[in-house]
């Protein structure tokens, strides 16, 4: 009358164990479940009764206790759907104890009985300690990326029972496709003219540098700034896996191998919530849009639009590379490793650069720089004027160098951060800066100059030293780094509510 089955639930993006515990008594007919449920958990009892007598199976007229063990751990969603079943089919002596050793089960039950593929199966499946795992047919592909020893299936509940009692095989599982990407990243080669912003664009590949794109509208600001993962080199495995078990627990689509190779590309609207970009809620903690772009490219477009709260509470997460998000029940962990790219007007209207262009008042233009605080300024490693393209370049100008040609150079230029022993020369420390990038007395001078004159903070001065460092590698550079670098890095971080040249901390 008492049985335990195997299964495991999301705790932000990371699986928990959960052992179903599926007790039946002698009673006045009842369905209770504890251990922490949330309502679609409890909501389980009518979607398993459902689903048992669709499947021909019987319903006890009992009194059924669930408990969710370990109790402290709180249960969302309806994964446990598949364990609850088997577990009262096993204590109602339908299936044998024994039929079931070894497995656990995951999967949501529809009311006729099929089994339906549920959000962050490959983080679940990594979660289980039991060597063979059942899952619906839409989770194949995810579950076989972290390979469980055995993996079973299967598309109904009516299929499962008949295989766990040996009455028909178990469903063959389907070869996985070969690797298909979601989308195909634009060529920058379709860019005309915006020598500056190109090279900035460069710079910010190859070294991973935050990267804050200024300009009128129509000068080419986002059509730049999605070219970006197209220079980026393919994920690391660690990675690929890591932003793969995030896209699956927020249950956003992955390639049909179940695992992301390519940078990822996220774009939140400037109205998003800080939730929405950081992560959160209150029974269910999601990843955000920072996290969903871990190991790829997080574009703002239009950043004076944001909610300066909005704004600032990205300020943690990409100095330390993770958000962790604490409720009253627990916390959880999301990686948020990435290349943040935004975009910005220099005034709200626009129209500020050319001359007699901006109809703002002094005010709103003061309001409008506000709205973007220091820290988060101080945190891009480039800043770039974009003005609109010369005519003849958009009408008659040569296409510049593809995606594939300036990936070679960013590719090349990884191989030497690698060297120092960091994926890109901004996860440089401030000892390792001092160690790779030494600079000749005119580049000290260069920067010392800066530093008194109050145009450069202390976090700029790393900052500029780790980009002038990427620069030297984009360029074959080897020795310290030279006053021309350092000028060259210090002309890509200018102020954006300034007259253009002016360089910031």
């Amino acid at each position: 009358m008492l049985a335990a089955i195997s299964s495991a639930t999301l705790l932000g993006v990371r699986g928990h164990p959960v052992s179903v515990e599926v007790h039946v008594a002698n009673g006045l007919p009842a369905f209770n479940v504890v251990g922490l449920p949330d309502t679609s958990c409890r909501e389980a009892r009518d979607r398993v009764r459902a689903a048992l007598e669709s499947s021909g199976l019987a319903w006890p007229n009992q009194r059924i206790t669930i408990n969710l063990a370990p109790t402290g751990v709180p249960k969302a969603g309806a994964v446990l759907d598949l364990a609850m079943a088997v577990g009262l089919l096993v204590a109602c002596g339908e299936i044998e104890p024994e039929l079931v050793a070894g497995l656990a089960f995951l999967g949501e039950l529809g009311l006729d009985g099929s089994l339906r593929p549920v959000a962050g199966a490959l983080p679940l499946v990594d979660a289980i300690e039991e060597p063979g795992v059942v899952v619906a047919l839409g989770n194949q592909a995810e579950a076989t990326v972290v390979g469980p020893e055995t993996l079973y299936c299967v598309p109904d509940l009516r299929s499962l029972v008949r295989a766990l009692r040996g009455d028909e095989p178990w469903p063959a599982v389907a070869s996985i496709p070969e690797e298909e990407s979601l989308e195909d990243d634009p060529d920058l080669a379709e860019v005309r003219g915006q020598r500056m912003a190109r090279f900035a664009l460069e710079v910010a590949a190859a070294g991973a540098h935050h990267l804050l794109l200024i300009g009128p509208p129509g000068a080419g600001k986002s059509m730049l700034a999605r070219r970006l993962p197209g220079l980026l080199p393919d994920l690391t495995q660690a990675v690929a896996l890591a932003s793969s078990r995030i896209r699956s627990a927020a249950g956003e689509p992955l390639p049909s191998s179940g695992l992301l190779r390519r940078p990822p590309w996220r774009a939140p609207h400037h109205g998003a919530s800080a939730a929405a970009l950081v992560g959160g809620g209150s029974m269910v903690m999601r990843p955000g849009e920072v996290s969903l772009a871990h190991g790829g490219v997080l574009f703002l477009d239009e950043l004076g639009e944001f909610a300066p709260s909005v704004l600032d509470t990205l300020r943690q997460p990409l100095e330390d590379g993770t958000v962790r998000v604490s409720r009253a029940f627990g916390s959880a962990e999301f990686p948020a490793q990435v290349l943040l790219v935004a975009a910005m007007n220099p005034c709200p209207c626009g129209g500020s650069g050319a001359p007699g262009g901006c109809r703002c008042p002094e005010s709103t233009r003061a309001r409008y720089a506000r709205r973007v605080s220091g820290p988060l300024l101080d945190r891009f490693d480039l800043r770039v004027d974009v003005q609109r393209p010369n005519p003849l370049d958009l009408l008659s100008g040569d296409p510049g160098e593809s995606s594939e040609q300036v990936a070679e150079r960013v590719t090349s230029a990884r191989r030497r951060a690698e060297e120092r022993g960091v994926v890109a020369n901004a996860e440089l420390s401030p000892a390792m800066v001092e160690q790779a990038a030494s600079l000749t007395e005119e580049a000290t001078q260069l920067l010392k100059a800066a530093l008194y004159a109050g145009t450069l903070s202390a976090r700029g001065l790393h900052r500029v030293r780790k980009v002038a460092l990427t620069i030297g590698d984009l360029s074959g550079h080897h020795g310290p780094l030279t006053a021309d670098l350092i000028d060259t890095a210090l002309s890509l971080r200018i102020d954006p509510f300034h007259p253009v040249g002016h360089a910031v901390g």
